[in-house]
């Protein structure tokens, strides 16, 4: 049974001066002189967090240069918007070579499935968005303009060697269900001892590790 609660009744007073409007006049007076809460962009930029799902890049081979991909096709097949496409061939020794990698970022929903799926973390996503533009050929990324969007994002000063992406190595995750490049060295509240609460609050990240391993 629904019960209608009714405004109460306004007295005499109440009725002669326009209390309701009064009120709503306060309300108006106070926030006029009040601090602003809007950010005056592009003068004031907002702060990135590590993890910020913005433009795409592909991860540069420390020692090759090239891109870290290995033509796996992961991220084309968990893709759900399919905005990735990956040419590549074979070499002799059977070894998958990438000839392009493009990106159709008008059609990504930016879910960041890519990432997250990749085995050797070469897709990332930077924390840049700001590249709006009026062409849109210039949205649609090939391997070159994505190797340019790492550089252009690794050049940053806030850019360090220790940055981890969340989407490579998240919080508290167990490192043996991770894949080899995205086991990477990351703070001390990242790892599993930080994470857990309640029962396994306290104990060594090894404890909680092993018996997460016996439980797989």
């Amino acid at each position: 049974m629904m019960k209608v609660q009714y405004k109460p009744k306004r007295n005499l007073l109440e009725t002669i001066f326009h209390v309701e409007i009064l009120q709503g006049l306060s309300l108006t007076l106070k926030k006029l002189f009040s601090k602003p809460i809007t950010r005056q962009y592009p003068e004031e930029k907002p702060q990135m967090f590590a993890g910020f799902r913005g433009q795409h890049a592909l991860v540069r081979h420390p020692e090759t240069g090239r891109s870290k991909c290995v033509a796996c096709m992961r991220c084309v097949t968990v893709c759900p918007s399919r905005c990735i496409h990956i040419k590549y061939h074979s070499d002799d020794d059977n070894q998958r070579i990438v000839e392009d990698y493009c990106i159709e970022a008008l059609r990504c929903v930016f879910c960041g499935y890519c990432v997250e799926v990749c085995p050797v973390g070469a897709i990332t996503m930077t924390e840049e968005f700001e590249y709006s533009t009026y062409e849109l050929d210039s949205l649609y990324f090939n391997q070159e303009a994505l190797l340019a969007n790492w550089d252009s994002f690794t050049s940053r000063p806030e850019y360090s060697e220790d940055y981890v992406n969340p989407f490579w190595r998240p919080r508290g995750a167990n490192e043996m269900n991770l894949a080899a490049a995205q086991r990477l060295a990351v703070p001390d509240d990242w790892r599993p001892k930080g994470q857990y609460v309640g029962p396994k609050a306290g104990q060594s990240e090894e404890a909680v590790t092993e018996r997460e391993a016996d439980n797989v």
